[in-house]
């Protein structure tokens, strides 16, 4: 007759715990955290056990304590990351927006624009108004918003924009380009309109609004009304067909004409 040995289990060496068992136990911890990168348990854990024996919280309490405590230190590194990643140029919050010295801006209106909501719907925004009224402040504000929210945001200028994509063009990289900032979930696209562009640069721009059109949001601020477009892009088909895609289904915002800054210059030159 046949038999058949049984199977041995095989014995998975562990850490070595030649050392008093209290060190051997840290030393466990310390190495399956690095192992399984979990730097905030592994940081933390001496610490919140402690705790948890003050407490006398059961073992399933403990873990779920040290879990959360990863899970939220793991998406504020998120958090951080994305709002880098987006490459605003300074630090901007839309809780730092002084709404007193621009009425035309509400506390409303930015609680509604601080919502993910038309980002994720690939809605337009237009901030329109002259130079220190707050375009840039709200701009980089709600960038920072939408990033802190897990979205993934980039912020440039039109001209640095406009100057990467021949760039890229002139490296036969155009079409790997534009898909880039074809991805991204908010294009904010700052100092929109400042200055003119020749029908090569209004077309490489013009790219991008189609790559993104009623797909990915785009947010622009711009000192120039819609009307003065034209100045910008001087071919008028072109113009038009910019405006087109820049407004339909858009959140516009008129910051007025009052510059904030000058506002400020004066204050301190009264005192």
């Amino acid at each position: 007759m046949n038999t058949t040995a049984a199977p041995t289990r095989q014995h998975v060496p562990g850490p070595r715990r030649d050392a008093g068992p209290e060190e051997a136990v840290d030393t466990a911890i310390d190495e399956a955290c690095r192992s399984l990168h979990l730097p905030t348990i592994r940081s933390r854990v001496s610490e919140m056990a402690e705790e948890a024996m003050r407490q006398r919280s059961s073992y399933k309490d403990f873990l779920a304590d040290l879990l959360e405590a990863e899970c939220a230190e793991r998406e504020e590194r998120r958090k951080q990351r994305l709002v880098r990643d987006a490459n605003f140029p300074r630090p901007k919050r839309l809780e730092d927006f002084d709404f007193a010295e621009n009425p035309n801006v509400t506390p409303e209106l930015v609680g509604t624009l601080s919502d993910p909501a038309w980002v994720k719907a690939g809605q337009p925004l237009c901030l329109i108004g002259d130079s220190g009224t707050g375009k840039s402040h709200l701009l980089i504000g709600i960038g920072t918003a939408m990033a802190e929210a897990g979205l993934k945001v980039r912020y440039t200028t039109t001209v640095n924009l406009v100057n990467e994509l021949a760039e890229a063009a002139d490296e036969k990289k155009l079409g790997r380009t534009i898909a880039r900032y074809g991805r991204v979930d908010l294009l904010c696209l700052d100092e929109f309109g400042y200055l003119d562009l020749d029908k090569a640069g209004a077309k490489l721009l013009f790219q991008i609004f189609t790559e993104r059109e009623e797909r990915r949001a785009i947010a622009i601020a711009s000192n120039a009304p819609f009307s003065e477009w034209r100045q910008t892009f001087t071919d008028p088909r072109l113009c038009t067909a910019i405006v087109d895609r820049v407004t339909f289904n858009a959140h516009i915002v008129e910051t007025g004409t009052d510059s904030y800054r000058f506002a400020q210059s004066q204050k301190k030159r009264r005192r």
